[in-house]
This record gives structure tokens, sequence and C-alpha cells, in this order.
């Protein structure tokens, strides 16, 4: 007899459907999985076989055939186990699955038949309600993530029999739901605060409109200035994520499996901070299966690179892409996969190997050769992409002593939803644009008009300062993020002199 089973599988950050079809005849016993099933995959059948009969089901079948279509994308991980195991038990002819057509399913199986929880469950819910299906059965622990899809039921089971019980009708389960309000709903309590940053009133006052703009930053200073600390502290300010965000966030950690257990939705914008030994297909993602890399794990947040001359140099010429489009797009010899990656880049780095270049008090023991090779570690153009340059100088006794608290991150984050509540009104109609930062020069061209001043103020920068002209627009975009903290609507020279100081390292360290 033959059974249709339906199922998905992950392709980049979305979900294709998969149908399972799985005959039963006669003849000396075996089971064979066609359809380009990877190593997981064609593992499965021994997990099913072993699954059925620990759950009860003494199957005595012929030559079986497990057909995983389409045929010419390859299928990988356990997924299929619990669809395949339903195929097999409606092939047998003994139980009886009147409505399996209408549902979907997704799950790996443990030897005793329980139902382990699986990557990418968010985006297989996703298609099954564009393919109408009526409802998709899902491991308990994906149950809260699958049910944010709204649209369709979402059935939890733990173990196999509950399943088949399910599909037969000897057994009636409700739909599982989640309160969506409910989730996005942010607690920004126990996040460490910016009230903890003694002095540093300038870095802050930049770190206010990076995010304000969504602008990428680099901090430069000696050790133990505080750089570290104030990136840290830089989730305590962002905006809150809309739905929209949030589902595009949960689908990439989803696909990446770094949900955690009955977790629906993420609901805080992401903070990665990968370590300086990554490598490239860890930042920009790939693989054999491509998988998303940290830049697309920080969509929608902070991507924060302390001691940036220590990634390799190739790891961070890779960003260029990402920093520029928003997305990643990785290609392989079967495929292209592409990853969002809209994402803010924080960076840290010290002035020169021994960190004290520059400083008052301490004596830097490195050569002139020594401090540029290490400064030439960033190239001009990855430089030319982020917009703010600030330099965090060493903190004075007197600071570090005091005992009074620097603003904290609740006030700054009240101005900074403000300024975004700007952005969002004025870029209503520009649908490619959530802030300052992701301005085309179109946009630049008319949302960001100079009066006389202002202008001859960034002409004499550019003259002077010699400024590339992707900095030119750069240092536009940060002027018109200033102009929306002061709740201005006019750039004016003051708002283009602050944004120009943003961009001094480029005339004084990397000349």
């Amino acid at each position: 007899m033959l059974a249709c089973v339906y199922s998905g599988a992950v392709y980049g950050v979305n979900a294709f459907t998969v149908e399972i079809e799985v005959s039963a005849g006669r003849g000396d016993p075996s089971v064979v999985i066609v359809g380009l099933p990877d190593a997981a995959v064609r593992e499965s059948k021994d997990r099913v076989w072993t699954a059925l009969n620990n759950a009860g089901f003494n199957l005595k079948l012929g030559r079986t055939t497990i057909n995983l279509a389409p045929a010419d994308i390859k299928k990988e991980g356990p997924a299929f186990d619990l669809p395949i195991a339903a195929g097999i038990l409606a092939a047998s002819e003994k139980i009886e699955m009147p409505n399996l057509r209408d549902y979907a399913m997704v799950g790996e199986l443990a030897l005793s038949g329980e139902i382990r929880r699986v990557r990418g469950v968010l985006p297989i819910t996703l298609e099954m309600r564009r393919q109408n299906k009526r409802g998709i059965l899902v491991p308990e622990d994906n149950a809260d993530e699958a049910a944010v899809a709204e649209g369709i039921e979402v059935y939890p089971v733990r173990h196999l029999r509950d399943a088949i019980s399910f599909l037969t009708g000897e057994q009636k389960l409700q739909p599982y739901k989640v309160d969506i309000k409910d989730l996005i709903q942010h607690d920004h309590y126990n996040i460490e605060d910016f009230a903890d940053v003694k002095g540093q009133e300038s870095a802050k006052r930049a770190i206010e409109v990076a995010v304000s703009g969504g602008h990428n930053i680099l901090m430069i200073g000696s050790p133990g200035a505080g750089k570290t600390m104030i990136a840290r502290r830089i989730a305590s300010i962002l905006p809150e994520l809309t739905l929209h965000e949030a589902l595009e966030a949960t689908r990439i950690h989803s696909v990446a499996g770094t949900l955690k257990s009955h977790q629906a939705l993420v609901t805080q914008r992401p903070f990665r901070s990968p370590h300086h030994t990554i490598s490239d297909a860890g930042l920009l993602g790939g693989g054999t299966h491509p998988m998303p890399g940290e830049v697309s794990l920080a969509h929608n947040g902070v991507l924060f690179l302390d001691e940036l001359p220590e990634f390799h140099r190739n790891v961070l010429e890779v960003m260029r892409q990402p920093l520029e489009d928003g997305h990643v797009t990785i290609s392989r010899a079967a495929a292209t996969v592409n990853f969002p990656s809209q994402f803010m880049l924080v960076a840290a780095m010290n002035p020169c190997p021994c960190g004290y270049a520059g400083d008052p008090k301490r004596e830097c023991r490195c050569t002139g050769n020594q401090i540029q090779n290490y400064r030439n570690k960033i190239s001009g153009p990855l430089l030319d992409r982020i917009d703010i340059h600030i330099e965090v100088p060493p903190l004075r006794y007197s600071e570090l002593s005091s005992l009074k608290n620097g603003e904290s991150s609740a006030i700054i984050r009240e101005r900074v939803m403000v300024c975004r509540e700007r952005q969002q009104e004025r870029f209503k109609s520009q649908q490619h644009i959530t802030c300052n930062a992701n301005m085309s020069t179109r946009d630049v061209q008319k949302f960001c008009a100079l009066d006389s001043t202002a202008s001859d103020m960034l002409k004499m920068a550019m003259t002077e300062l010699n400024f590339s002209a992707r900095a030119y627009n750069r240092i536009i975009k940060v002027a018109r993020t200033i102009a929306d903290i002061a709740d201005t609507e006019a750039i004016t020279a003051e708002h283009i002199a602050e944004a120009i100081q943003y961009r001094s390292l480029d005339r004084n360290m990397w000349v």
C-alpha cells in the first residue's frame, strides 16, 4: 500500500514542503530511502523501526521504499523521523489515518518512541500555513516556537503513540496557543546599566547617537578605559523589537538551533560577541549545508567585535557585503542561500599592540612600524563602512572615585525611542528603511537637505580632511540622527560639526 505524509525542510531561513511517500510491498524485508537523503536521514530507518517496536507497533513488512520529494533537493537532519514512522504505519494497512493529508509533522524519534525537538520548526510551520495545511504536529519542546505562526493549528506531541492516536482519531488534542502580545513585552530589568559607567560622557553621547540612528561605531582606547563595559550596556538602550523583527530574528535562530527549549520568540534584540579566533564561515555563515553565521544571528541587533585588529583580516573583509547590503549571499555548487544580516556593528580596539600609544601616563613600547602594521589590519574600505569612530580616554581618579552615578539606561533609552519614532514617521513610505543608517544615496538627497552654512562646513571638511565619498554620505546620515535627537528637521552646521568630529580618526590614525 502507498501512503503520503507531509513535512518540511529548511532552505536558508525559509522552508519548503517535503512530501514523504511510503510504499510497503512484499518481498525480503528491507527499507530504502531515496530523494537525496543525507547520513542523518538514511540512519532514520534504524531509529524509526526501533521506535515503532518499542512503542508497541509490531510490524512485519516486506520491501519498503520511502521517497522524499522533491527528489532534487538535499534532505538533512532527523526531523523526518516522525512523518516516516506515520507513513510506515499508514502503509501497513493495519492502521487507518483518514485525515493524514490534512496535517504536516516534524520530529526526531528516540529509540523509546519519545519525540525530540528539532531545528527550523518556525519556518516549517509558516510554510505549512502557506500550503493551507490544517495543522502541524511538532515536538513538545518546539510547541511555543511553532505556535507563533498564527493561522494554523499546532499540536505538541511527546511520544509516537500520542501522534498516532491523534491521527487515527482515538485521542483528541487541543491546539497549542501563545499570546504573542504578551511575549513581545520586554523586560529590561537586571540588564547592565549605563548608570554604572563612570565618566566617559563623550563616549556615551556617541553611543546614544549610534543606537538612535542604527550607525556602526568603533571605540579606540587604552586597556581598562571602559570600551567593553560600555559596549555590553548597549543592549539596555536598544529600542524594542517589533513583531515583524522578532519573527525575522526567531526564524534565523530557529534554523541555527540556538533557541532555548520552549522559547517562542526572540524578544530581545540579539547581542552577539564572537571571539577573535572565529573563522570567516563562522562569522559570515557557510559550511557544506550553509548555516547562519554571527552576522545573521545578530540580525536586528548588535554584533560586538572586541579587539578588532586581532581578528584575521580575511574574516573582517567578508563583512563588507553584509555591512553595505544588509544580507549575506552564500554560493555553493548546488545552490545559493541568502541570510538577512541587518545589524549594528560595535567594535573596540587598542591604539597599538601594547595599548598605550597616546596615553598621557603610560609609555608606549611599540615602534612606529609595529603601530602602523597593527592599524593596517583594518582596511580603509572596512573603516569607511563604520559611521562613527571615537576615542575612549583613560579615566581620571576623580571620576573613578566619584559616588555619583551616571545617567541611567532607562533615561537614555527614552530618548532613543523618541528619535526612532521620528525616523519611522519620516520613512513610513520607504519599506526598506528602518533607521537613518539604512538610507541609500538617493534617500540622503531626499531626506537630508543641508542649509548653506552646513554645506560649506562639510565642503571644507571634505577638502581639508580628505574624506572618501562613502564617508561623505555617512557624515550626513549621522548629522541627520543628531538633528533628530535635537528634535529638529533642519540639519545645521552644529550637527554637521559633531558628525565630522566622529570621523576625525580617519585623519588622525589612518593617514
